[in-house]
């Protein structure tokens, strides 16, 4: 039966089928088994882009196998232009997106500098544009010819196209103003200093450092050459580790002529300074300007015989590769082609600002980051903050990055991942401190809290912090919690700004974690006045929190002494309508608008009608407010306003519809009076009062819809409201919030028709009007400065104590007045400086604007 050939019927399935009698005839070897499979690898190309991107990722040793896997991969198929070319393009993409991993592209190039190509009789058609015909006519020219040995070719010529391409780079950056990236090229050429003829980049340096001092005697508060000289600082120490004891001269006198720039602290540091002390302190930051700590600590280096012990030097073989690192000591030197500066140089699409060194982890007991004396501080930071910024198009890559900083330093640099910061007492005193989880906390929180404006939005360093804290929990959350306490610590002393970016970054990022955070720490500060620093960030977070969640929720997560903080009334999602109350003046009249206000008007002759009672109404309540000695407009505003919030009180969108139906009616009604105007903006805070930040959306679209104006709003709270509560309104955020997104609307819309070509496109415009018109312009800036103006009178007012509601306070007498009111001229000081740099800011953009008019149209343009 075994002989027998069965086979299932149809013929449509020709395999043999064993039967158990055919184990006699059974190899084990071949149980479940054919011949194997071929394993096709992967092309050239890809595995050279995969090995490339990858590089430096690993935490296991073996960075010079990767490099020498590369270089040589590279160099065993240098006869493919194609591939050349994508080494080269794959090069610098590396340099301008991931600057951690400069150092190590640039030993891969250094030791393809070193090598050479063999071309076999195969490797004629690896993609150089030889022909089969070509081909067919070397192969015709005799077994003599065929025989000879092939010569080596040297594979440096691959260096020089890739300086051809730098330089180029370089060139185009320096013409838009893209100065980041002419730092990043700089970087690479500083790293590949070894196999550059001659001074190598210092040439390049010394030209930048000559167009500083053109700019900076110019104009002291030039921020192009301040900018230029931190470029210069930042490119020495590379150019230093990549060719020891051949360019210390050099450097030392380039820091020579710095150091009349760098020392000098500039004209617009203390309009960025995180930190905002009384008048007899002194801000903790006042002498870290950035370039300043770079010129000191470079100094230090040089007297130190330039250690920089924190660079990687992927570039220096192990002992056992004594070979290849005399090539490397014995490479082929390059010419680096010069590179042509315009006559001017521009700041680019993004303002240029001094910067300061600013951290979350100072006057720690044990170091758990580089101090300011150490150039590390400033190197990492660096490379940190442009890995931050540039990757700001994926979050999750960004957090990987920065968990992985020790994989791009040398080695000891930092601690092991995750030591707890109390085992840092028993690390050995020769021996590093440095957590690198709190090197890259403090790195994402120096671009939150950077004034004026960070470069990125903020909800994306948000994120950073969120992804960091899912891929490393157990390292991360112990440094964010270390960083929150000093925060807190600093809110007194904080600028406001600041202060409230805290406020909305520490809500949002508890909503992530589900709302738990050691609340039992602040207990004691819950019986502050409501106007103490510690109590507002209290009061502050928790109503982010609502928001972001619902009062019962947060209730739960609080301890037993916050609970007064959520009262029972933010439980109710939609406000009791006050006029259900008889004992409430005009309930009759509230409720009857309601009813009305409820009612469906499909068609024009229904609308009508519907005009028709609610007029009727309107008139009844100024005729009884007129009896009782009342503002009959404030009146009527009143109540009509609340009973189109109560009418639209189920959610946004309903509210929103509410306001459009009645959008004419409430149009004159702002429109009738300034009193009445800010009644509208009355109605709906108390309507509102246990949510408040649905009351500032709501003022906010009613700004939008023009019902309210920019300068009511702002007089409302810093005049009306924050009288009424004798200044303790300065403390609430969500009065900052609405004051300061007023006047963002504002100086955006500015922003929107003076320079149109580059701010339309990402600024809605609110209104119909020809953006190019003179008078627009002037009338759009006019309106900014008179709101400024505003601004300015009103705080000024409480800075100094002289707000009349204070004065003819009687509610409070000795010491607990003087607490009192000395918070509240704090609280206008703080205020004041953050509008004070705003108006700055935007008195700069207007000077900016009319420069580039003026060089774009010609002289009659600029006058």
């Amino acid at each position: 039966m075994a002989d027998y050939d069965r086979r299932q019927s149809g013929g449509h399935n020709p395999r043999k089928r064993r039967y158990r009698d055919d184990e006699d005839h059974y190899t084990p070897q071949r149980e479940h088994r054919g011949p194997h499979r071929r394993r096709n690898e992967p092309p050239v190309p890809v595995r050279l882009r995969k090995q490339l991107v990858d590089i430096a990722d690993s935490p296991l040793p073996g960075i010079t196998e990767e490099i020498r896997s590369i270089a040589n991969l590279v160099a065993s198929n240098y006869d493919d232009l194609r591939l050349r070319a994508t080494f080269v393009e794959l090069a610098l993409q590396l340099v301008e997106e991931q600057p951690l991993k400069t150092p190590f592209v640039a030993a891969v190039v250094l030791v393809l500098n070193t090598l050479t190509f063999t071309p076999s009789s195969g490797s004629q058609n690896g993609g150089n544009g030889v022909t089969p015909a070509d081909d067919d006519e070397k192969m015709a020219e005799g077994d003599e010819k065929q025989t000879k040995e092939a010569v080596p070719i040297p594979t440096s010529g691959l260096v020089d196209d890739l300086l051809t391409k730098v330089t180029s780079h370089i060139e185009e950056s320096v013409k838009v103003g893209e100065w980041r990236t002419v730092k990043l090229y700089l970087k690479f050429l500083a790293c590949l200093q070894s196999c550059l003829e001659g001074e190598g980049v210092f040439p390049i340096l010394d030209t930048l450092f000559d167009r500083a001092v053109e700019l900076q005697t110019a104009s002291s508060e030039d921020t192009i050459g301040t900018e230029l000289v931190k470029i210069i600082l930042l490119t020495i120490p590379y150019a230093i580790a990549a060719a020891p004891g051949k360019f210390e001269k050099s450097a030392v006198e380039l820091l020579d002529k710095t150091d009349i720039i760098a020392s000098e602290p500039h004209a617009l540091q203390t309009l960025i300074d995180p930190f905002f002390p009384e008048t007899d302190e002194k801000s903790p930051v006042a002498d870290l300007s950035f370039i300043g700590l770079l010129q000191k600590q470079l100094q230090s280096e040089a007297n130190r015989g330039w250690e920089l012990s924190c660079l990687p030097r992927p570039w220096k073989m192990p002992l056992e590769d004594v070979e290849t690192q005399e090539k490397l000591d014995n490479c082929t030197k390059h010419t680096l082609p010069i590179v042509n500066f315009p006559e001017t140089l521009v700041a680019g699409s993004r303002p240029l600002f001094p910067e300061i060194y600013f951290s979350v982890y100072v006057n720690q007991e044990i170091s758990s980051v580089p101090p300011v004396t150490d150039i590390t501080s400033c190197l990492v930071r660096d490379s940190l903050l442009d890995t931050i910024n540039i990757l700001h198009f994926n979050r999750s890559i960004t957090a990987r990055r920065l968990i992985d900083i020790d994989n791009y330093f040398a080695d000891g640099t930092f601690v092991s991942r995750a030591t707890p910061f109390d085992q840092l007492r028993d690390v050995p005193a020769d021996k590093s401190t440095w957590k690198p989880e709190d090197v890259a906390v403090d790195a994402v929180f120096s671009q939150l809290f950077l004034l004026p404006t960070p470069e990125q939005k903020l909800v994306y360093y948000h994120s950073v912090l969120t992804e960091a804290c899912r891929i490393a929990p157990a390292a991360i959350a112990p440094s964010l919690g270390r960083a929150i306490r000093f925060l807190y610590r600093s809110t007194g002393i904080f600028d406001l700004e600041l202060n409230n970016r805290f406020i909305d970054w520490f809500s949002h990022h508890l909503s992530n974690f589900g709302f738990t955070w050691k609340w039992a720490e602040w207990t004691g500060d819950v019986a502050l006045p409501d106007l103490h620093p510690y109590k507002a960030f209290i009061v502050g977070s928790i109503d982010k929190e609502i928001r972001l969640s619902f009062a019962g929720r947060i209730r739960k997560t609080l301890p037993d002494g916050y609970q007064s903080l959520v009262p029972p009334e933010k439980d109710q999602e939609e406000p009791p309508f006050k006029f259900e109350q008889d004992s409430v003046p005009f309930a009759q009249e509230g409720r009857e608008l309601a009813v009305i206000l409820k009612r469906k008007a499909p068609d024009e002759e229904k609308k009508k009608l519907v005009d028709t009672d609610i007029q009727a109404v309107i008139e009844k309540i100024h005729s009884q407010a007129i009896d009782q000695g009342l503002d009959p407009l404030v009146t009527s505003t009143d109540v009509f306003t609340t009973a189109v919030l109560y009418v639209g009180s189920k959610s946004l969108s309903h509210v929103l519809a509410a306001i459009e139906r009645n959008k004419e009616r409430l149009l004159d009604a702002g429109a009738s009076s300034d009193p009445a105007r800010a009644q509208i903006i009355t109605a709906v805070t108390e309507f509102w009062s246990a949510h408040p930040g649905v009351a500032k959306q709501i003022i906010e679209k009613l700004l939008n819809y023009g019902i309210v104006n920019p300068v009511a709003v702002v007089q409302w709270a810093l005049n009306g409201f924050a009288g009424r509560t004798r200044g303790e309104a300065l403390a609430r955020s969500y009065i900052y919030e609405m004051v300061l997104n007023t006047v963002a609307k504002v100086t955006g819309r500015v922003r929107q028709v003076v320079s149109p070509s580059t701010v339309a496109a990402t600024i809605p415009a609110t209104t119909d009007v020809d953006m190019s018109a003179d008078e627009t312009k002037e009338q759009e800036i006019k309106s900014m400065r008179e709101l400024f103006q505003v601004l300015e009178d009103s705080l000024q007012a409480w800075a100094l104590g002289s707000k009349d509601e204070l004065l003819e306070d009687g509610t409070l007498d000795g010491p607990a007045r003087d607490v009192r009111d000395k918070l509240v001229r704090r609280w206008g000081e703080r205020w004041l400086r953050v509008v004070r740099r705003r108006s700055a800011i935007e008195e700069a953009f207007l000077l900016e604007a009319s420069k580039a008019a003026g060089g774009e149209n010609g002289p009659a343009a600029a006058v």
